[in-house]
């Protein structure tokens, strides 16, 4: 079986976020798997250069509603990835004008052809059911795995060096990712200031805001219109008030870090925060967990569907209710120790291997359904 997987999603703006992470850790662990089986050939391969009917299966890692990242016809079987449909979810603040929603029709059609959809819990598969009319028994979900650099961090000395480079306080809540809409980043700010820890953010949209907020580009003629009214666009709206409450809180940007650093950050962490009114995943949440941190979350589907058990979870539009759920991880010793417990054992049980035999169950299954 001849396998191509679109390395595309590994380079440019996905290289840095989830996607690229999924995208390098899935390849990793199927190359991996390849050479025990000795009978499938993984070939990571640029889709947009590259002749594909050539190939058994191939793979696109990424989908995106309101973007032509699939073909209208496809050459040989194919498998796509979906994370989540976010931008569906909240059609109000991730607007996607005329040329998007023309996009997005010709992406519901598109995506229709395809063999096989592999999805990260089954909150995404029944939005890639409702939304995109896709049968449920086409679509897999394949949990997510924290990656195997992510673990406790033993070597004080090394913590200690860390806690110094970044000028990092004693205490504090991480947060890792990127600050759109439905990260439900204002309330993660104010609820720290209710809670008195400070917040520290990871991930290079956070630092780049500024940068963002000088000139918004003028995309379509939506834009035009509210440049000529002198109207906002909603995420231009939501990122100045992010930047407000950033520099009202004096909440610490560290921006992009390297693996090694970001482990020892996790380690240092008093707790870590997901407070996203929605996720198709959470994976820094396993991240974390892996990390033995203990995790405070939201209560949105995906996130119970996959850590409860080994999270506490707050109302994520109550920055009060996240407050309190807060104080309590950091200052209750004995639920501190449940929950790094409870948390440890489930990150056993994910694990990129199992990603990688799962997703080749599915190459499977569709070349014998061909």
């Amino acid at each position: 079986m001849k396998v191509a997987l679109d390395k595309r999603a590994l380079e440019g703006s996905h290289k840095l976020r989830g996607v690229g992470f999924y995208s390098k850790e899935l390849a990793l662990a199927l190359i991996n798997e390849a050479k025990k089986t000795k009978n499938i050939d993984i070939n990571l391969v640029d889709f947009s250069k590259s002749n594909l009917k050539y190939f058994d299966i191939v793979h696109y890692l990424d989908f995106n509603p309101f973007f032509l990242t699939l073909p209208f016809k496809f050459p040989t079987r194919t498998v796509v990835t979906i994370h989540d449909l976010i931008p569906l979810i909240y059609p109000n603040h991730y607007i996607p004008g005329i040329r998007g929603k023309i996009k997005y029709f010709f992406q519901k059609l598109n995506i229709k052809k395809v063999n096989a959809i592999i999805t990260v819990s089954e909150t995404s598969k029944k939005d890639i059911v409702r939304f995109l009319g896709i049968p449920a028994d086409k679509v897999c979900v394949i949990y997510l795995a924290p990656g195997t650099i992510f673990q406790p961090e033993k070597d004080t000395k090394k913590l200690r060096e860390v806690a110094r480079k970044y000028n990092l306080p004693i205490k504090f809540v991480l947060y890792l990712g990127d600050i759109n809409y439905n990260k439900n980043i204002p309330n993660l700010i104010r609820a720290c200031s209710i809670a008195k820890y400070p917040l520290v953010i990871v991930g290079k949209h956070a630092l780049e805001i500024e940068d963002k907020l000088k000139a918004p580009e003028v995309m379509g003629v939506q834009d035009f219109i509210r440049k000529t009214s002198k109207k906002d666009h909603p995420e231009i709206e939501h990122l100045k008030e992010v930047l407000e409450l950033i520099k009202l809180h004096n909440v610490m940007r560290l921006g992009y870090l390297s693996d090694e650093d970001l482990v020892s950050i996790f380690n240092l962490a008093t707790c870590y925060c997901q407070p996203s009114y929605y996720e198709g995943f959470g994976l820094p949440m396993a991240q974390a967990l892996a990390c033995q941190t203990p995790v405070v979350a939201s209560k949105t589907q995906a996130l119970v569907e996959i850590f409860e058990g080994c999270a506490i979870f707050a109302e994520p539009g109550k920055p009060q209710d996240l407050a309190e759920k807060i104080k309590l991880v950091c200052e209750n010793f004995s639920l501190r120790a449940s929950l790094i417990k409870e948390g440890n054992n489930k990150m056993q049980k994910f694990d990129w291997n199992k990603v990688a035999k799962e997703t080749i169950d599915v190459y499977m299954e569709v070349l014998r359904n061909k």
